[in-house]
């Protein structure tokens, strides 16, 4: 299976339980490679969200804490960026402040961005799955660089009863190219 179908794939399965719900840029109107993986998905269960992504991080930190399982999706790092404060200080922590009393499940889905065709140049390309690695403690940062690391990976991240939340770092070039 290619990179770009087993995303799809993966994206299918969780939308089979009922609590997910895909929130973000590009997961209701075409934009980026990663609206593939989900135009074929209910649009009731897609919430297309302006540019805002510390609002977006904290609108899905909430509907964690609800008993949703809310997959937030930033096409690139560059732009998870600007939800830093509620992935880290956030989403990450609230299991250690509440002593466990409080664990949302949250999927979080980004791209190191692509390259090829048209290198879209710096604040579009980063990696910063080592530096959220060392950052986050009770979110698991996953990168996905084979096309059979995907389901298991969403797998993992959806059906997990660690108390953990997950973060899936995907490649925006391997979707055309593997």
């Amino acid at each position: 299976m290619k990179y770009a179908e087993a995303l799809k794939a993966a994206m299918h399965f969780l939308a089979e339980d009922p609590r997910v719900l895909f929130l973000g840029q590009s997961v209701g109107v075409p934009g980026t490679a990663m609206f593939g993986s989900l135009k074929d998905i209910d649009p009731g269960r897609r919430l297309e969200l302006p540019v805002e992504e510390e609002m977006q991080m904290g609108m899905c930190n909430g509907l964690g804490l609800a008993g949703m399982v809310p997959v937030c999706v930033f096409p690139r790092w560059n732009f998870l960026l600007l939800a830093v404060n509620q992935l880290v200080n956030h989403l990450d922590k609230m299991r250690d402040m509440s002593h466990g009393g409080y664990q949302p499940k949250v999927i979080i889905r980004t791209s190191i961005g692509s390259e090829r065709p048209l290198h879209p140049q710096q604040q579009h390309v980063g990696d910063f799955t080592e530096a959220f690695r060392l950052m986050c403690h009770n979110v698991e940062v996953i990168r996905l660089e084979e096309a059979a690391e995907i389901m298991p990976a969403y797998q993992k991240a959806l059906q997990r009863t660690d108390g953990k939340s997950t973060l899936l770092v995907e490649y925006g070039d391997y979707h055309h190219e593997k």
